[in-house]
């Protein structure tokens, strides 16, 4: 309907998104004019979207937030506890 996509999160309170997937963009004119909006080259992108052009099936993926589950399963409040080389102003 161009109003939807297929994409999900996983949210758990006090966390955040611990989950993400969504179903990736197989349309080959949908990418096309996608490109050009954003003022890409498509000869730049001729490698992606020749595997569209020439045959693919929808296909979909998630990430987990490794950080994020270890919070979850350890009962850690703070994510600066549990990521091992943690960056925030005035330590880099």
């Amino acid at each position: 309907d161009g109003k939807t996509v297929q994409a999900m999160d996983i949210l758990v309170p006090r966390i955040g998104e611990v989950i993400g997937g969504s179903v990736r963009e197989d349309r080959y004119d949908v990418l096309l004019a996608r490109a050009k909006d954003m003022g890409l080259h498509e000869a730049d992108l001729d490698w992606y979207l020749d595997l569209r052009k020439y045959g693919s099936v929808p296909h979909a993926g998630f990430g987990l937030g490794f950080e994020r589950l270890v919070m979850l399963v350890t009962g850690v409040e703070n994510i600066r506890d549990v990521i091992p080389f943690p960056r925030y102003p005035g330590h880099c």
